[in-house]
């Protein structure tokens, strides 16, 4: 890609900000409108410069280094509600919410 079309790829108008607004229902002001073109155009210059970054090999097979999972003995409903604030009919007793 040339200087010409990088400038091209990288030019960003009132009329594609409104669409992006729009896409985005959000509602802009004028001077938004205006600030927001030049900005745009540089985050795609960012994008273009991602795009520089070389790649590189990555190690093909991956290993699990979790864990496997153990069936263990858990609590026991009272051991479990033993240090609870309040309880009722078993469970734990909360707040009212409304």
């Amino acid at each position: 890609m040339d200087a010409a079309e990088a400038a091209d790829a990288t030019d960003v108008d009132v009329e594609d900000v409104d669409h992006v607004a729009g896409l985005a229902r959000v509602d802009l002001e004028a001077a938004e409108r205006e600030a927001f073109p030049e900005q745009f155009a540089e985050i795609l210059e960012y994008f273009e410069t991602l795009d520089e970054v070389p790649e590189f090999d990555r190690e093909a097979e991956l290993v699990n280094v979790m864990r496997p999972d153990e069936v263990r003995e858990g609590l026991t409903q009272s051991e479990a509600l033993r240090n609870a604030a309040e309880t009722e009919d078993g469970y734990f007793r909360g707040p009212r919410v409304s």
